[in-house]
Order: C-alpha cells, then structure tokens, then sequence
C-alpha cells in the first residue's frame, strides 16, 4: 500500500487513535475522566455527585477493582477517585499517579459527598451522564459511545462545550470505520507500512502489555489463571501464548496500577492482540520488525471485527481479540492471505457466543480460551481442514462471517446483554 494512498493514512490514524494508555479497566476509568473533569469545570470540589450510565458501565465497573484505590470497586468509587485525586489531563490515566494522600482522600470524600447511581432511559451502549454540585453550583459531563468522547459540558445549565456523537453503524454515502477496512487490506498495510510511521506506538504497545503480564505471572492476582495455566499445562509455547495476556488480565482485574495498552477500548483486547504473537515472535527468533508488523495485522484485525460489533456488547471482545492474535501468528509464520482468513474464520467458527458478563476477574479465563480457539482454528487449517459456509454462522468468505458475528453480537445478543444485566443486578 503506498503512502500517497488514501487508505494508508486512514490505517495510521486507527492505530495511534485506538492504541492508547490506560491504568485500569476502562469503563470505571472512564467514569473518573468524567468526574474528574467536571470537578475542573466547576472550580471546586463537589458536594454531591448524580452519575446516570448505561446498562454495559453498571456491568463493567460493579466488580472490577478500580486502581489505586485501596482495592474498592464500583461507580462511586471510580467517581471519587476522578474528583478527589484525578488528573484530567492524564484523560485514561487520569487516576495512575494517586498517592497514599490522594487514596486518604478519596475515602474521605466517599464518606462525606452525597453520590447517586441511576441507569440511563435511553438505548445507548456506552453512555456516561456525570452532573458535579457544590453550593448553587453545578456541571455536567456526558460521555457517549467510546471512553474519550465528551459530547457536551455544562456549565450552571450553560453548554460551554458540545459535540456529535459518533456511531459505528453505516449510513448511506458515508464511509465508516469497518467499511474502511478488509482482511486484504490490512495484510497489504501490514506488509507494506513505513514503521517510522507507526513503530514507536507498537513498540510502546509491546513494552508496557508485556510487563504488567510479567507482573501477573510474578505475584497473585484474581483467580492466578496465567500462572494456573503453566503450572498445569507446562510451559510450551502454546501455553505462554495463553498465559500472557491471560496473566496480564489477572492483574489488571484486580487493581494492578501498571498501564496498558488498549485496542477497541479496551486493555484485555489490547494485550491479547499483542502478547500471544511476542511469545510466538520469541519462540522462532523472530525479527522486531516481523513482530511489529505481525502486531499490526492483529491490532487491525481485532478491531475490524470490533467496528461491526461495537465497543459494548453481550459478546466477549476478548473472541475478537483473541481470533486476531491467532491471524497474527500465522502472519508471522509465514501464512497468506489465505491460511490468514482460514484462521480466522475457523476460530469463530469455534469460539463465537462468549458472553460478556463484565469485567472482573474471570475475564482471564475467557482470554485464555480465546486465543486457544484461534491457535486451534490456524492448526485445523494447517493440517488440511476448515469450516465451511453454512456451518453454523459461517459464510463463504471471510468478510461475510465478521458481518455475520457482528450481526450476532450487536443485534442477536442485545437480549442477552439486557439478561446479564438483570443477574448481575439481581432484578426479576
């Protein structure tokens, strides 16, 4: 793909908007963004805080840890700890730096700030309504459709900042981010790309997602599955492939401060993209610009088949995540276009339906599984099998079966995820 070429910037420009830090599961980090930047607005510190979220916040904040807070979980503390210790500018690192201060602080001001917790009216995925009082003052915060997208401040009922939301779904004449993109494509980016254009984000991706999986295999986190894995299965490549980013989770579930890098918003995508195809990389002595450029393809991979799905859902991203891994490695072991789409299309044809029942602790297990589906869908290809169109959700071409696992999660799941919920929350 040549550099002159449209498609090429569009590529450089997902990679650098999507691959971004953040310490913590991103939906309670996300929610101290939103706090800590309407502390900013009001000028002082709020007396009362009203959070209204959608259904898929309530269910990814209520049992993860939120960093840096002493091991507390839920919306109110994630609040808190945006307004009593928060960063604006550091947007999803915005909590990383709290001290011991900054977490006395927080608990303080857990125990004195009237704080409120509703569920949003409205049908939007990811939707974060955060208004701050303090006297006969107020402001407003609303986040919609991905962790960074403030669509409108306010100011005292004044709106001092307003923007569009965005969505993923297509509309006519307007080019979007999954149409952007194909499997060809992305091979082509990824056998081409000037790695001075991108290389230092891969790079960062690759430095920081390994170390906090080194963290989760070194020390005890949620259910230890990364160390489970080894210690049970032995430590073939195979296994740590499993183990990283599944170590890597155990960690970052569990309130580990050390960041990393997202993809699709989300830091289990982020390092299940990523880790698996570095243990790969390391096993065959592979090359840093073979690894980047493998690291690239599942980066791309993993949110193609995110943009049809969406960022929330009923379905595991880490299927995604884990699917792209396993593209990833049959890219770096040499496969085409073909041996990568029957990669592809095998895993999901295995692993498709995971549901998300929010992020906590578990959800290493499920990255584990992910990325042992996708190394099964490149060995079933390898050694002269597939799965055909008409097997399930399977179409022909690979194409039509991420439409056709979008169009499962995005639209069939929508019960589920309504389902989960009302377990999770334990409403009849």
């Amino acid at each position: 793909m040549l550099k002159t070429d449209s498609r090429y910037s569009r590529y450089i420009s997902a990679l650098k908007s999507e691959l971004v830090p953040a310490a913590g599961c991103t939906e309670p980090i996300a929610i101290a963004f939103a706090a800590a930047k309407a502390r900013a607005v009001l000028g002082k510190m709020p007396e009362s805080v009203e959070i209204v979220v959608s259904g898929n916040i309530i269910k990814n904040v209520k049992s993860v840890v939120v960093p840096n807070t002493g091991g507390m979980k839920g919306i109110q503390t994630a609040a808190a700890a945006g307004i009593a210790a928060g960063g604006v500018d550091r947007i999803l690192e915005v909590i990383a730096d709290v001290d011991d201060a900054g977490r006395a602080r927080i608990k303080e001001y857990l125990n004195t700030a009237k704080m409120t917790v509703r569920p949003s009216e409205g049908d939007k995925i990811f939707y974060i309504d955060l208004t701050a009082r303090a006297g006969e003052d107020h402001s407003r915060v609303i986040i919609s459709d991905y962790h960074t997208n403030i669509i409108r401040i306010e100011k005292n009922g004044e709106t001092v900042y307003e923007n569009e939301a965005v969505t993923f779904e297509g509309e006519d004449g307007v080019v979007t981010e999954r149409d952007a993109m194909t499997i060809k494509e992305i091979i082509d980016f990824a056998d081409t790309v000037d790695l001075n254009d991108i290389g230092e984000t891969i790079r960062r991706q690759i430095a920081y997602n390994s170390a906090i999986a080194e963290e989760g295999l070194k020390n005890n986190y949620g259910a230890n599955v990364g160390k489970a894995l080894i210690a049970t299965f032995g430590n073939d490549v195979k296994i740590r492939a499993m183990a990283a980013p599944a170590a890597g989770s155990d960690a970052r579930m569990s309130g580990c401060e050390l960041p990393v890098i997202i993809v699709s918003g989300s830091g289990n995508q982020g390092m299940t993209a990523s880790l698996p195809v570095i243990e790969y990389a390391k096993e065959y002595n592979k090359t840093e610009e073979e690894l980047i450029r493998a690291v690239i393809l599942s980066d791309l991979i993993t949110i193609h088949q995110k943009s049809w799905i969406g960022r929330l859902s009923a379905f595991c991203g880490a299927v995604s995540a884990g699917c792209g891994a396993a593209a990833g490695i049959a890219y770096l072991l040499g496969g085409d276009y073909d041996i990568i789409a029957h990669t592809l299309v095998n895993s999901l044809a295995i692993i498709s339906g995971v549901v998300c029942d929010g992020a906590k602790a578990s959800c290493a297990g499920k990255i584990a599984a992910a990325v042992n589906a996708g190394l099964l869908g490149y060995g079933i290809y390898m050694n002269g099998s597939q799965f055909y169109a008409g097997d399930g959700i399977v179409s022909k071409g690979v194409e039509n079966t991420l439409k056709n696992v979008g169009r499962l999660g995005s639209d069939g799941m929508r019960e589920t995820d309504r389902e989960i919920l009302r377990i999770m929350t334990d409403e009849e």
